[in-house]
């Protein structure tokens, strides 16, 4: 598979190809934002900086520090000397002006192919509240990198997670939402119960996940901007875990134990209607939705270890899809459609993989003492996941990695933290 390239002007528009990676990231530079008002200053360099961390974390591209400019950007609506920017080979330039008045925040951003001395077609601006700057910040880097790549951008999301507190023999488990950089961390339950498996809904506005608030394992749902929830599980005393929201919004997949056997089960959250998917002599869990929500992936160890199956949505006979060595689970569709990520263990390592839906072209990712709980950015390029190594004390973290492999990170957080679960872009 050939690797991502950028296209120099005179070859045609810039761009950056994404097929299995890159090896010389595309060389930009962001000259701190112009501030148009007095009080604009500061926030005007940090929203600089934003934009700059959001692209440069991709590995997509590579900033050209200040003190390597020889231009300097004072008015936003000045012309661009584009011979300036060429002399240290910035291949783009991102300019910005912001404007305070009060507690609203205006951002004004070009972005430009310098080479071929025009603009990216991104000359838009963004309003809103000083304590939503960040956020601006992320939609601006989602625009310029979408003009690059040609693809969609993810900095304009959240991720939901379990933020975990606290000696390993007596840890606190709560969840918590924070920007998909680890930015503006919020704690959404406070209960001692242990929490498990967020999930998002297709619209971001509310979560599942898995509560032992009442002993067993049940599944809950909770609305984001209220925290308001309420338990989904009717069957008292019977263990309900693992869900995931269909693509409708409307239509929960979740595993159930009950006499021995855990089986696949959907619930309509709206009629309460439920329908049992799976029926064999073996363990079913983690379903997860195809994008067009016709199909589902599920882990099953029905054939002795656990693998990885597909099935129609409204259940009947499931396909195997993982034939390689070990045991493979967590199974997440992209939104691409395109791939499942997965775990897997073998021989005595965990790995974040990924395969087509015919099981072809399998790829590992990672290799660690423990990596598990792979969760998909909005765009189907980057996967999240938790990490945990022998160094922490038990202690667990969220890294995220590329689909070729490459730019493998940590995501910073407070305190541990594991079982992450992407948003889609926030509207």
């Amino acid at each position: 598979m050939a690797t991502a390239q950028t296209a120099a002007a005179q070859d045609g528009p810039l761009r950056i190809e994404i097929t299995d990676g890159v090896i010389e990231p595309l060389p930009y530079a962001v000259p701190d934002f112009v501030a148009e008002t007095p009080a604009a200053a500061e926030l005007a360099r940090e929203m600089s900086r934003v934009i700059a961390a959001d692209l440069s974390g991709t590995g997509l591209f590579r900033e050209i520090p200040a003190s390597a400019q020889i231009a300097k950007i004072n008015n936003f609506d000045a012309p661009i000397s584009f011979p300036d920017w060429k002399a240290i080979n910035a291949q783009a330039l991102i300019t910005g002006g912001l404007s305070v008045n009060g507690n609203r925040v205006t951002v004004r951003f070009r972005g430009y192919d310098v080479f071929a001395e025009r603009e990216l077609g991104t000359g838009l601006q963004f309003s809103g509240t000083t304590d939503g700057w960040r956020r601006m910040a992320h939609k601006v880097a989602d625009v310029i990198y979408s003009r690059i790549t040609g693809e969609s951008g993810y900095f304009d999301s959240r991720v939901v997670f379990v933020s975990e507190s606290g000696p390993k023999n007596d840890r606190r488990k709560r969840l918590a939402i924070m920007d998909y950089d680890g930015a503006n961390v919020q704690y959404l339950t406070n209960s001692a119960a242990i929490v498990l498996a967020p999930r998002f809904s297709p619209t971001g506005d509310r979560v599942l996940y898995t509560s032992y608030e009442s002993g067993v394992p049940q599944i809950y749902v909770l609305d984001v901007g209220s925290v308001q929830r309420r338990v989904l599980s009717t069957d008292e005393g019977i263990m309900s875990f693992a869900p995931r929201f269909a693509p409708d919004g409307r239509t929960v997949v979740y595993s159930q134990a009950q006499g021995g056997n855990t089986d696949i089960y959907t619930l309509n959250i709206e009629t309460g209607q439920r329908q049992r998917l799976t029926s064999a002599p073996s363990i079913e869990t983690a379903p997860s939705f195809s994008p067009d929500g016709r199909q589902i992936v599920f882990e099953s160890d029905r054939s002795g270890a656990p693998q990885l199956y597909v099935m129609a949505a409204t259940g009947g006979e499931a396909r195997r899809i993982s034939f390689g060595s070990g045991r493979y689970g967590t199974p997440v569709w992209s939104p691409r459609g395109d791939l499942v990520a997965f775990t897997k263990q073998n021989k005595g390592r965990f790995h974040i993989g990924v395969m087509r839906l015919d099981g072809s072209e399998e790829r590992l990712l990672t290799a660690s003492f423990l990596d598990e709980g792979p969760t998909w950015s909005p765009n189907g390029r980057v996967i999240m996941f938790t990490r945990e190594t022998r160094g922490e004390n038990g202690r667990a973290l969220l890294y995220s990695v590329d689909i070729s492999g490459r730019n493998l990170k940590p995501v910073r957080t407070p305190d541990g933290a594991s079982d992450p679960a992407w948003s889609p872009l926030q509207k």
